[in-house]
């Protein structure tokens, strides 16, 4: 069970790699048989040498789990919360518990793949490489990394405003800060343009951590997660004498669409456990650790998220809720002045360690891809004594500290949740192909390619009929053609159920395969259609934009040479 690897092969047909293409055919030939290799499953015989360039195994399970933690507790309770309940009011509560939902079932999937395919970086990238195809992945990685940097812009924000605030407690900087240095910002062209000089500097700040090495960066992120752990049990304890429960009616003023909306906005905040699944190649037991440290911090999450909402929107009416600073905001209105200054050290390192491992995670996606040849090869570069890879690390750096220097936070939140629900419906159907992949290659079945396809368009099956639930649901459709188009889904359902066989995985098995990804899917897709209009272009014109990268740089480097490039299981003493 351990012995497995997942390979890339990366041999070329010389005739293929040795002539450009001469026609439009030889270049679509050419196009479509780069973008459907894929990674496979080979022989316990096969060992790496791929050790120049290897991260360092420095991360037990706490610090799995402090990582979910960090990367989650930070934007939902001291930024998304007081914008999506201005909206969906006491149903802000309904909103988290939604997106939680929809993240469990998610969790699931990522905890089977991480068990599977522990022992190295890639994430949602690596497993969409190995159950479906290189364009597959690529797409993956482009919607997931523009979340990830736009979140990352907006959460850097969020913490030069809160550190601002801090600053401004004391009398010598009290209203003495220009707008622009940190507190919202200097706006230009009727906002679109919006300067904010402390933010890229705190980007720079944590990117110099990161490069420094997983020891630091980890020491930073247990100490700043346990801070803020501490301060939001403290803020549920002593808001909870503070609740008017008057303050909860009603509980969704503007209806169930916004509490439906305000998910797919929080949705982002449940992003912990992703960055769990891509800390695979520093982490001491991979196998046992990544599942209970994926579906752990989700729960610890959930928990806290759940909490906060309800004292929040019970101490002050939704309406009059602060955006910028909802929670130390409401204890100030009841003249907890102390506890207010409090939320605000809290929201800092909160912050800190969200923007931290989102950083992190970020480094080691584009590090995943220059392995494989997809980004140029300085991307794949680590630092032979930091074992970081430096080179990633300060670009993700720089491209957020340039979305968070200059565009407004609100302005980039209206394109948030595409790149994530999208991935995470591809790793949900990533579970359900590996486990026909797994039972075709013990059975050497002939009819397995069919059998494949068959299972693939039932699939896309679900994901339409869970966007036209949803965008049915958004223009108030008749619930005859909802209904109509949750039966087609069931029916789709099914026949994965009983036309395809699985086999049962080693380490984590998700429970209820192919049911329980197949509702993950509905569900996530169901989200997508909720999301603002900007989105959905951002979607499209992103994808063009990935098809076309790959057409002019992927397919012609991804596998640049004869080497063969091992990805390696967790070794059986991780799996006991």
């Amino acid at each position: 069970m351990g012995g497995e690897n997942v390979v890339e092969d990366r041999r070329y047909n010389s005739s293929t790699s040795s002539n450009s293409p001469s026609s439009p055919s030889t270049c679509l030939s050419h196009f479509w048989s780069s973008a459907l290799r894929a990674k496979t499953l080979t022989s316990p015989s096969v060992r790496s040498t791929h050790n120049g360039d290897a991260l360092l195994r420095r991360l037990g399970l706490f610090d799995l789990l402090l990582i979910g933690v960090g990367a989650s507790i930070g934007a939902g309770i001291f930024v998304i919360t007081g914008t999506v309940a201005r909206d969906a009011g006491p149903g802000v509560t309904v909103s988290f518990i939604l997106a939680g939902a929809a993240c469990v079932l998610n969790a699931l999937c990522y905890a089977e793949l991480a068990s599977r395919i522990p022992a190295v970086v890639g994430g949602a990238y690596l497993y969409a490489y190995t159950a479906f195809n290189e364009l597959t992945a690529f797409l993956v990685f482009a919607q997931l990394m523009v979340d990830y940097h736009i979140g990352a812009a907006s959460i850097a924000r969020s913490l030069a405003s809160y550190v601002v605030s801090l600053l401004e407690l004391f009398p010598f900087f009290k209203e003495n800060i220009p707008s622009w240095i940190g507190h919202g910002g200097e706006e230009f062209f009727g906002g679109a343009l919006s300067i904010n000089i402390l933010a890229p500097i705190l980007l720079a700040l944590l990117t110099v951590v990161l490069c420094r090495g997983i020891g630091e960066s980890s020491i930073l992120n247990s100490c700043m997660t346990a801070t803020k752990v501490v301060i939001v049990i403290i803020v549920i304890f002593a808001g909870a004498f503070e609740v008017d429960v008057s303050n909860w009616s009603p509980f969704a003023p503007n209806g169930f669409k916004e509490v439906l909306t305000g998910a797919t906005v929080v949705f982002f905040a449940y992003v912990g456990f992703d960055a769990v699944a891509n800390s695979a190649e520093e982490s001491k037991r991979p196998q046992r650790d990544l599942p209970i440290g994926i579906l752990g911090s989700l729960l610890i999450c959930a928990a806290l998220y759940i909490g906060v909402c309800l004292v929040l929107t019970g101490m002050v009416p939704y309406k009059f809720l602060d955006e910028d600073a909802p929670l130390a905001a409401a204890f100030s209105s009841k003249g907890m002045k102390f506890i207010s200054i409090l939320i605000s050290i809290g929201a800092v390192a909160g912050l800190t360690t969200t923007l931290l491992v989102g950083l992190y995670v970020q480094s080691r996606l584009y590090l995943g891809l220059g392995r494989d040849g997809l980004l140029p090869s300085i991307f794949a570069k680590v630092h032979r004594t930091r074992h970081t890879p430096v080179h990633s690390q300060v670009w993700v750096g720089i491209v957020a500290g340039v979305l968070a220097g200059l565009f407004n936070v609100h302005v980039l939140s209206h394109i948030l949740s595409v790149g994530t629900l999208t991935g995470y419906s591809v790793v949900s159907a990533c579970v359900i192909s590996l486990r026909w992949k797994d039972k075709a290659a013990s059975q050497v079945s002939s009819r397995w390619t069919s059998t494949w396809r068959e299972g693939v368009l039932c699939l896309v099956i679900v994901a339409a009929c869970g966007f036209s639930t949803g965008l049915l649901y958004r223009l108030n459709a008749s619930s005859i053609f909802m209904l109509v188009a949750v039966v087609i889904a069931v029916l789709a359902s099914a026949a994965l159920f009983f036309r395809q066989t699985y086999a049962d995985p080693p380490g984590f098995s998700c429970p209820g395969v192919p049911i329980v990804p197949t509702i993950s899917i509905f569900f996530n897709i169901f989200l997508f259609a909720q999301l603002h209009y900007e989105a959905w272009w951002r979607f499209v014109i992103l994808s063009i934009v990935t098809v076309a990268v790959y057409a002019i740089y992927g397919q012609y480097h991804a596998d640049p040479s004869s080497e063969t490039i091992v990805y390696h299981r967790a070794p059986p003493e991780d799996t006991q």
